[in-house]
């Protein structure tokens, strides 16, 4: 094992606690930025590039096909193959914690469509669930389990708010364990089904889960409930014949006692576990080797690296899995002078470089947490939460840099909209269509009802009508309405009455002369 210092740029963070790490063969990207995603990266996926022990982030985009992901916070994520032969495969995103700090029920899948020298293009999905759907909640696992030809995924733990009939203001934010179910999920046909296991009486959160083909290891974990780490170590069977699908829990001796572990993989019958906390406050410094031999699972713990002063001084420490035996770390900064860094990072390297890693096994583990100003003690800190300084893009890239000041909640603005049945906006985009916008294609408000916003793009409107109708008090009605609108006309204007012209008081040739009251009458009758 080999300890490396990574240096990152200095620009505003853009990395926050709770992101997830995706390998794609080789390449690593990075999602789960706090906030909505910004001009840095319309999509807040990042390619995690590092090289030369410097990190830097390359912002992805989405196929226009895809569905827009939400930069979701401490989710629980799983490689999914179509068989244990495929070499291609997808990642699975269930669960985690939206910019709203609500928790997300729904399940995104994630593949690579496209490749360039300087960008990857991701088509990303939303999956729909019908059966025992799963509550939103996050710092659980997600898994898939492969038997008799056929997968499906397992989820398991979690926390989420309480009730809630139960969340008043003071408590708003509080949670409580999930119930120890397990479900099986079928992402072909999106049935999920709950199974209660007599073995599993309490919720675990942040524990370590290993996919070994047709069984799932769960290994330590935290029980909110009770405030322990058991040692646990269970292993959950799924039989998948042409009927319904069989469940058993079996619980094994060996386990160990850690929550919020970082576990990577070494080889195709090897992971080692890395961090973690076996006590509140307490850092775990030991690593742990998890070897399979004979479909038997065995646990030991192995030599250490080199910790160097500060991780070992530090109060917490944070990171995720990149992949082929690689783990990024990260601890606090000295704050106590001005200059010094936020965080400082480390990169951890348990496999040798030559060695490819075997995805038959699939891994996942919950490496993310609260933000330390999210709960009291460090008791949900300890669930490794991440934050870095946002490091500068390539020069060719010209992306602006991201402005933690310019964050807002637009998960109701009209941008994130199909304005019209043909709406042809490409929402995973920023590009202004017009130059009277910075950030987002240019907008229009329909006055019809109770009003909606739809995209000038849509309404084939020139920028110079735009303009105009924004300068004043006008209503605007799209395409769609413009014909009710008018329908709504105002009555014909009726020309005004013309009064006669005032005849003259007194007649040329006429040798009639009016008197002083009959001139004030006339002018009466005439006026």
């Amino acid at each position: 094992m080999s300890l490396q210092m990574i240096t990152v740029s200095n620009n505003t963070a853009l990395i926050q606690p709770g992101f997830s790490l995706m390998n794609f063969d080789g390449q690593v990207f990075f999602f789960g930025q706090k906030g909505w995603p910004k001009r840095s990266c319309p999509t807040g996926v990042f390619h995690f590039d590092v090289k030369h022990n410097h990190l830097k982030l390359k912002p992805a985009v989405f196929s226009k096909d895809s569905c827009y992901l939400p930069p979701l916070r401490y989710p629980a994520t799983c490689i999914f193959r179509g068989s244990l032969e495929s070499e291609k495969h997808q990642y699975i995103i269930h669960g985690g914690k939206t910019p709203n700090n609500e928790l997300s029920d729904k399940i995104y899948v994630m593949s690579v469509v496209g490749k360039n020298n300087k960008k990857v293009t991701f088509c990303c999905t939303e999956k729909d669930l019908v059966g025992d759907v799963p509550e939103a909640r996050y710092g659980h696992s997600i898994d898939v389990v492969y038997s008799r030809g056929r997968s499906m995924g397992v989820l398991f733990g979690g926390r989420s708010y309480m009730p809630s009939a139960q969340r008043i203001t003071e408590k708003w934010n509080s949670v409580a364990d999930c119930p120890p179910h397990v479900f099986l999920v079928d992402f072909e046909f999106g049935c999920s089904t709950s199974y209660i296991l007599p073995e599993l009486q309490d919720g675990l959160s942040f524990h370590v889960s290993i996919a070994r083909n047709d069984t799932i290891y769960i290994l330590g974990g935290h029980s909110l409930a009770n405030n322990i780490r058991p040692a646990n170590l269970y292993s959950i069977k799924v039989d998948l014949p042409l009927g319904s699908p069989a469940v058993n829990c079996t619980v094994l001796p060996g386990g160990i006692s850690v929550s919020s572990a970082i576990l990577t993989q070494t080889n195709s019958d090897e992971f080692v576990i890395v961090g973690g906390y076996q006590l509140e406050n307490q850092k775990r410094m030991v690593c742990n080797i998890v070897s399979f031999v004979d479909n038997k699972i065995e646990i030991r713990e192995m030599e250490t690296p080199d910790w160097t002063p500060d991780i070992k001084h530090s109060k917490i420490w944070f990171g995720s899995n990149m992949g082929n035996g690689n783990v990024f770390l990260g601890i606090p900064g000295d704050n106590k002078q001005a200059s010094s860094e936020a965080f400082y990072f480390y990169m951890l390297k348990c496999a040798e470089d030559d060695v490819n890693e075997d995805q038959k096994t699939l891994t996942n583990s919950q490496t993310s947490t609260e933000d330390p100003g999210d709960s009291t003690p460090f008791e949900d800190s300890e669930e490794f939460c991440f934050s870095a300084e946002a490091n500068s893009f390539d020069g060719d890239d010209e992306f602006d840099t991201y402005n933690e000041d310019d964050e807002e909640d637009e998960s109701e603005t009209g941008y994130w909209i199909t304005c019209c049945a043909t709406c042809d906006v490409d929402i995973n985009t920023w590009v202004p269509f017009y130059s009277t916008e910075l950030n987002k294609p240019a907008m229009i408000y329909c006055s019809h009802g109770d009003g909606h916003w739809v995209h000038a793009q849509c309404m084939d409107l020139a920028e110079r009508t735009l303009i105009h109708l924004s300068e004043g008090s006008n209503k605007y009605y799209c395409n769609e309405h413009v014909k009710i609108a008018r329908a709504l006309q105002t009555p014909k204007r009726v020309l005004p009455l013309k009064k006669p012209p005032l005849k003259s008081l007194h007649k040329k040739g006429s040798g009639k002369i009016f008197t002083p009251a009959k001139k004030s009458f006339l002018r009466r009758l005439f006026d």
